[in-house]
């Protein structure tokens, strides 16, 4: 089948970046990748994986956890900010990636 089709999207450069970086190990050009994903599409009649929110645990998830149980969680998080118990998020995700690379 000849490609002749154009696709522009837009997306996060640093996951474009990432992605390039999996494929290339793969040796996959982009472009196929995008066409293997839009094949699957068609063969499974839809999203070829789960697409879904995590589930989580009952102790982090509001929705399952009563006033009190909210409010003390919250003066938890108050005391350890209060006291300097605090992680910039770009250090904590840089050690993330580290640690699952």
């Amino acid at each position: 089948m000849e490609k002749t089709a154009t696709l522009n999207l837009r997306v996060n450069p640093e996951l474009k970046s990432n992605a390039e970086s999996v494929l290339s190990q793969l040796g996959i050009p982009m472009s196929t990748a995008v066409d293997m994903f839009l094949h699957q599409i068609v063969l499974t009649g839809g999203i070829p994986f789960s697409v879904s929110l995590p589930k989580m645990p009952s102790n982090i998830n509001a929705s399952e956890m009563t006033t009190e149980q909210i409010h003390a969680k919250l003066e938890r998080g108050y005391a350890d900010y209060s006291n300097g118990n605090v992680y910039n998020d770009d250090d904590v995700f840089e050690e993330f990636r580290r640690k699952h690379a």
